[in-house]
């Protein structure tokens, strides 16, 4: 998931609520009888010649492209893909429920994957899932977002992590040794002031979207994690954003703001442009999507590194998409067999990793592609560790990714305010993770 928030957010939530999402299906249910008729359940579905449909939004356009292309080559089935643009994505998925006219398959953001398995959009896929010979090595992550009373309804579709991006060139201007990263969270913070005593016209020693709860969910959170720390409760339900480590997270940043060695703009920063200053190689070291390597490396020499906790360690935000077969399809062994391909080596070497992006399997992770660059190959190393993690709860855009989360206000205090209101902050987050269970 990359967790940065747009603006038309809010309204595509609005408008899903307004059309009664949650009652909507609660009405409707699905009949898996007579979705799957009599055909029986096995690891890799039917391939008949069937015409599927697919639905994703607009940031997974290119790594969808290239999967449903290298799927209709290979298959009688035949997918037909539709791109919506992000800000319409909720609003689209949440009609198309209400009027039982959901496609067949569709990606959603692994944060509204609880929400939406939990008001029954998805079929239950978990006997297909069980009888992959591979399925302890699927990120598991993202199936246990997808994971409702026992019964699991979600593949991972692309991995979206955050990592430490770094300028090789600045770090060798600064005297810092450009083939290492920051280890530490302090080893972090004395990189960045490094750079800043450059004193480079227009450099700066990081950056950060200082008012987008969702850059520092994707961000902040791994410092908490690699530092053997919790975010919340395992229900999901109350806020752990007040511990030591994120004490040290808060107490960092708001070191690097008062020392002027943060871009300016990130205080204002919604997440429309977060990433754009150290692409044009503005910012010496700062965390960043990991799916951007590509981009970023055609005007930066770039070091990676995963991001670091208080005394070491490291973790990664699990983030991007979740698919799964909806409750409105009459196709399900042929749906199932798109999603039991994309678990494949076929797909996830030859078409994932082949593009630069994260695979999902853990056994896979070293690969052709990943051997031939050492930051994709530790991507794929932190993308398997135990500290990283992806975090579920049912209200988890409220509270953290809507452009009035709590979480938002709270970091910005940290960092611009008052950060004697951490406890007042910490427990506003925990009253809306808390609402309606």
């Amino acid at each position: 998931m990359r967790t940065r928030i747009s603006r038309g957010v809010r309204r595509a939530v609005a408008a899903a609520a307004a059309l009664g999402l949650v009652a909507a299906m609660a009405a409707c249910g699905s009949d898996d009888d007579a979705a799957t008729g009599s055909t029986a359940v096995t690891a890799e579905g039917v391939d008949d010649g069937a015409e599927l449909t697919l639905w994703t939004r607009a940031p997974l356009e290119l790594q969808a492209k290239a999967l449903v292309d290298a799927y209709n080559k290979s298959h009688k089935n035949q997918v037909k893909l539709t791109i919506v643009p992000n800000d319409d994505y909720v609003a689209k998925v949440g009609a198309a429920a209400g009027s039982g006219d959901l496609p067949d398959l569709f990606a959603a953001d692994i944060v509204y994957v609880p929400n939406w398995t939990k008001a029954g959009l998805f079929s239950d896929i978990t006997e297909h899932i069980g009888k992959l010979p591979y399925a302890d090595k699927l990120n598991q992550g993202h199936i246990r977002a997808g994971t409702y009373k026992d019964a699991k309804y979600v593949l991972p579709f692309v991995l979206d992590l955050s990592v430490i991006f770094y300028n090789k060139a600045l770090y060798k201007e600064a005297g810092l040794d450009p083939e290492k990263g920051p280890t530490t969270i302090d080893e972090f913070k004395q990189q960045a002031l490094a750079i800043q005593k450059l004193k480079k016209p227009g450099v700066y020693g990081t950056y950060f979207g200082g008012n987008c709860g969702g850059c520092n969910v994707f961000t902040w959170f791994p410092m908490i994690w690699a530092s053997g720390e919790e975010v919340m409760n395992p229900e999901g339900t109350k806020s752990l954003l007040d511990g030591p480590a994120a004490q040290k997270v808060y107490a960092t940043w708001r070191e690097l703001n008062a020392a002027g060695a943060i871009a300016p703009g990130a205080k204002d920063e919604t997440g429309a442009t977060w990433v754009a200053a150290f692409q044009e190689g503005k910012v010496g070291v700062m965390p960043y999507p990991a799916t951007l390597l590509p981009t970023a490396a055609k005007t930066v020499d770039v070091g990676l590194v995963p991001i670091p906790g208080v005394t070491g360690g490291s973790s990664t935000f699990v983030g991007g998409d979740g698919i799964g077969i909806s409750k409105d399809s009459k196709k399900n062994a042929q749906a199932w067999n798109f999603l039991s391909w994309l678990t494949t080596e076929a797909a996830q070497i030859d078409v994932l990793a082949a593009g630069n992006s994260t695979v999902s399997r853990t056994d896979l992770a070293d690969n052709k592609y990943s051997a031939k660059d050492p930051r994709v190959a530790t991507v794929n190393k932190v993308a398997a560790s135990p500290q990283s993690k992806t975090p579920v709860a049912l209200n988890f855009q409220q509270a953290f990714n809507a452009p009035t989360a709590p979480w938002s206000t709270l970091l910005r205090n940290q960092v611009y305010g008052d950060p004697g209101s951490l406890a007042d902050d910490n427990a506003a987050i925990t009253s809306v993770l808390g609402q309606g269970q």
